[in-house]
């Protein structure tokens, strides 16, 4: 180093300072670099975040797109989701004015033929319900107390009751109440003489009553010419034993139900339930079109 370029130990230090203030601040930048990396990768973070944020607040809710849906398994599943709903809301407000339960119940047999067909779903109601001015304490409206006159039930005075005996183990019995009996009374001089196969009380069965009740009958005068009583049927229908009164009748709707747990064959409702399946497909193609 020549003389004129000999530095003072002030001006070394001043050079110094400035090495280490350019060091300093080639650190400070690649602080400020790692940092900055790091707040932009902080930034990435974020704005990944956002934008995933974004897609689900975005991305429809599951009701919406079932609600929606216009083909494939949420269409299958909201049209089940429908029918199921009104049906239940039908058994609801049947129930509601019913006031029992189940409110529709499925003959299984010609006992009533021609008034009541096997097949046929008939509605039912609590007894006492829109019980007629002619009915007992009850609710039960007896053939003889009108008969000739005033109140019928399908097609016949007297009420259609649905019973069931605490001692049998068979299905509840649909059959018309014909007259009402106290316990021990001889009924054999009240009954009609076609309907009862003795000649006397003591060979007729349940004669005199065991206890206070009714005398029921089907209407089929072929297979259910006897009294429920006389032919062993039933014993004396006992008011508690009456869980609902007819009222209403849907022609052959009650196969389904008789068919699906049992009671009835099949057979018949192969074609009906290919029909079913076809409606339906119909329906949810024409759903379809119409949507699309």
């Amino acid at each position: 180093m020549s003389p004129g370029d000999r530095r003072s130990p002030d001006d070394e230090a001043a050079s110094t300072a400035d090495r280490g203030s350019t060091t300093d601040g080639g650190t400070g930048d690649r602080r400020v670099d790692a940092t900055g990396s790091d707040s932009a990768a902080t930034e990435s973070g974020a704005d990944g975040s956002e934008r995933l944020g974004s897609r689900a607040s975005t991305e429809e809710p599951v009701w919406r797109r079932v609600w929606t849906a216009t083909d494939g398994p949420l269409l299958l599943f909201r049209e089940v989701a429908i029918s199921f709903g009104i049906v239940l809301l039908i058994g609801l407000v049947l129930f509601g004015v019913s006031g029992v339960w189940p409110p529709m119940v499925a003959v299984e047999s010609e006992s009533m033929e021609p008034n009541i067909n096997k097949y046929d779903l008939i509605l039912v109601t609590e007894p006492g319900r829109f019980a007629p001015d002619a009915a007992d304490e009850t609710g039960v409206v007896t053939r003889t107390a009108v008969d000739g006159e005033g109140h019928e039930s399908f097609n016949q005075p007297g009420s259609v009751v649905v019973y069931k005996d605490p001692g049998s183990l068979g299905p509840p019995i649909i059959h018309r109440a014909h007259f009402s009996v106290e316990a021990g009374e001889n009924w054999y001089d009240r009954a009609n003489p076609d309907y009862v196969s003795a000649d006397s009380c003591e060979e007729l069965n349940n004669c005199p009553a065991p206890h206070g009740g009714y005398i029921t009958k089907g209407d089929n005068e072929a297979s259910n010419g006897k009294y429920d009583q006389a032919n062993g049927i039933a014993p004396v229908v006992k008011p508690g034993w009456i869980t609902g009164i007819a009222q209403l009748r849907l022609p052959k709707v009650g196969y389904i139900r008789l068919a699906l747990t049992g009671a009835a064959s099949f057979g018949s409702l192969v074609p009906a339930g290919l029909g079913a399946i076809g409606a339906s497909g119909a329906y949810a193609v024409g759903r379809r079109e119409l949507l699309g």
